[in-house]
């Protein structure tokens, strides 16, 4: 998908007698918000509790935003950390990270009826590692620790995946064989950073196999181009999103690499007057797990404070969309 970048005056507020900040400009860049991964999975959540009713249990965060799960919580729905902790017999989505097969195993033994809202990007680099693990391959997983996304792969074929997280890991791994030995990455990372860690792989072991397409998501790919394309532009960078939201913090250090401030706040309480202070023409942009609401939030706090001149940059259309699990469908 290509993009070209728009310039467009979106509103001026009314002049007023001295504005409490020194903000003139709002640069919001696009796309942001929501991928097709996340309003796939947050409808797995929303169809099943309209289809079954309340309570629904959802393994960990369907996606990593607070407000979103908060609102699906209000709604009915029933966060859990582990399969053991649903009644047997319940229903239980899976969130749009991604499981093991350890997890699936343990859903059947409970006699769980199952949502897969397991972003497709992420079932595809699952697929991946079973084709490298069938094959005998050693598969070296580029991701960070800790998420559930990298769980989910790991678990895939733990005996198989070896994770890197940063150049200095690439550097330093020893693969048990180098034979047959390739590598998947997880969809939300620094496109920029991957890259380094590939190229050191690529150095060290020349013959080790990529998928045939990157695993990093278009939406991950698509909000960090929007980012780098009005760095010239801002003087700084706020981004909307979830502490444990990978791809918001990835915006941040994209910004943060070319040289400016850059700050990830939860939406407009989180904002800070004295961080704004010098600041003339600000960028705003916010995670794929983000509502746009929330953007509409910090734009009305803002507009409280200072004389904003809103201006959009960048025009990319995201004609991705994903088809619900099987599961949902077959109860419309």
């Amino acid at each position: 998908m290509g993009a070209s970048i728009e310039v467009q005056v979106v509103s001026r507020t009314p002049t007023r007698a001295a504005p409490r900040l020194g903000v003139r400009r709002v640069l919001l860049a696009a796309p942001r918000g929501y991928c097709a991964g996340v309003e796939r999975a947050i409808q797995c959540v929303q169809e099943g509790l309209e289809r079954w009713g309340a309570p629904l249990y959802v393994r960990r965060q369907i996606v990593h935003n607070d407000h979103v799960v908060s609102e699906l919580e209000r709604a009915g729905a029933i966060f859990v950390d582990q399969v053991e902790d649903v009644p047997e017999g319940a229903t239980i989505v899976f969130s749009a990270h991604g499981v093991s097969p350890a997890v699936e195993q343990a859903a059947e033994r409970r006699g769980l009826t199952t949502v897969d809202a397991t972003c497709p990007l992420v079932t595809k680099v699952h697929s991946e590692v079973r084709h490298y693990a069938a094959r005998g391959f050693t598969v070296i997983l580029i991701g960070h620790a800790g998420h559930d996304e990298v769980e989910g792969t790991t678990g895939v074929a733990p005996d198989t995946v070896a994770l890197v997280e940063t150049v200095e890991d690439a550097e330093r791994i020893q693969p048990s064989q180098t034979e047959r030995l390739a590598f998947v990455t997880q969809t939300t990372l620094s496109v920029d950073e991957t890259a380094e860690i590939v190229r050191v792989l690529r150095r060290r072991f020349p013959n080790i196999e990529a998928p045939k397409k990157e695993d990093i998501c278009y939406a991950t790919t698509n909000r960090q181009r929007a980012v780098k394309a009005m760095l010239s532009e801002i003087d700084a960078l706020l981004v909307i999103g979830s502490e444990n939201s990978s791809n918001t913090h990835r915006l941040v250090e994209v910004a943060r690499a070319g040289g400016l401030p850059a700050e990830r706040i939860n939406d407009e309480g989180d904002l800070d007057e004295a961080w704004l202070a010098s600041v003339e023409t600000l960028g705003l942009t916010s995670g794929a797990s983000v509502p746009e609401r929330l953007v509409e939030r910090v734009l009305a706090w803002l507009r409280e404070r200072a004389d904003i001149e809103l201006e959009i940059r960048g025009r990319l259309e995201e004609n991705v969309s994903f088809n619900l699990p099987p599961s949902i469908r077959r109860t419309r």
